[in-house]
């Protein structure tokens, strides 16, 4: 494992059985994530875009050891530790979980009603056994409170008293207290408005670059991605269909799904013509996931090679990667 990256994955597989056809019905397994090879290097805004249900979460939280790794093995080495995610538990798995943080989507619904913010940005380091007085504790709330832009006052208040951009600003609080290296921001500004998400992802920015963090940005907007995240990963189906730094993804795409992705951003220009690309379908069953190429039901340069063999996750240029047969054949 390279001294550059904090987290490396290769073939990562979730799966989760399930009953199937009813009560008395055979099992079938759910095939979350599969597959998947990936690369977060330290301090870096790592980027994981994809349709509703295309395992973003998952993999996010098998990277947490949050979500059980079915096949593959996951590296993360901060420089101080370095633990193998498919091996870990007891005393190893506590202090991961202080490195290893996860900020969720809904503010409302992370933080309990009948706390106080300060209890709530406590509550980890005394379940972690992080500090070893009540006085150290309410110091390193403070601190971490005040870079996330909360005053005492606030300290001392229930959840219901604030906005949902001050409730997200209490649950990056709780994320951060333990003094985390690597944070999974779960759709973390999709439940705020317009305004107060660029609030937010400016905040995240600043403390990542003051505290040497790294990000994993779990998104379906990617004017959101486009504006944070150095590196953008795009997802369909479990595994990854593309990987490439920010600007090139953009400004390149290579997968017909990644394409279809980008032209459905909204333009300013009210005059721009609308080139939206119209994906036919849903996303397959991941249960019953289709033979060869994951996205051959909705791509519309399908042919047979891609019913028959799934493309694997290839260099086209640089740290450009895709896995599609004809991307050759699309590049503009």
């Amino acid at each position: 494992m390279s001294d550059d990256l904090l987290i490396e994955a290769r073939d990562l597989s979730v799966h989760f059985p399930i009953r199937g056809g009813g009560l008395f019905g055979p099992a079938v397994v759910v095939r979350a994530v599969e597959g998947v090879n990936l690369d977060i290097e330290k301090g870096s805004f790592f980027g994981l875009v994809g349709e509703s249900g295309s395992g973003k979460t998952t993999l996010g939280r098998a990277l947490l050891k949050a979500a059980p790794i079915s096949r593959g093995s996951v590296q993360y080495n901060d420089g101080e530790v370095q633990h193998d995610l498919t091996k870990i538990d007891g005393k190893a798995l506590k202090d991961y979980r202080s490195r290893a943080q996860l900020i969720f989507q809904d503010p409302y619904a992370a933080l309990s009603p009948r706390m106080t913010v300060r209890d709530i940005i406590a509550e980890p380091l005394e379940v972690m056994g992080l500090t070893s007085s009540r006085e150290e504790t309410d110091e390193r709330v403070r601190e971490i409170a005040a870079k996330c832009r909360l005053n005492l006052e606030h300290l001392r208040r229930f959840p219901h008293a604030f906005s949902g951009g001050q409730r997200q600003r209490i649950s990056i609080a709780r994320a951060l207290v333990s003094g985390p290296r690597f944070v999974v921001a779960d759709e973390s500004v999709a439940a705020l408005d317009v305004s107060i998400q660029a609030d937010v992802l400016n905040l995240l920015k600043e403390i990542q670059q003051e505290m040497g963090l790294t990000f994993m940005f779990i998104s379906h907007d990617l004017s959101v991605v486009a504006h944070i995240c150095d590196h953008v990963a795009v997802m369909y189906l479990g595994r990854l269909v593309e990987s490439a730094p920010t600007r090139e993804l953009f400004a390149a795409p290579r997968h017909p799904y990644t394409k279809a992705l980008l032209s459905a951003i909204p333009s300013l220009d009210p005059d721009a013509p609308n080139i939206a690309q119209k994906l036919e379908g849903e996303i397959p069953s991941p249960t019953n996931p289709p033979p060869g190429c994951k996205f051959q039901t909705r791509c519309p340069y399908a042919t047979d090679i891609c019913r028959k063999e799934e493309p694997k996750l290839e260099h086209s240029s640089g740290e450009h990667e895709v896995a599609c047969h004809h991307w050759q054949d699309l590049m503009d």
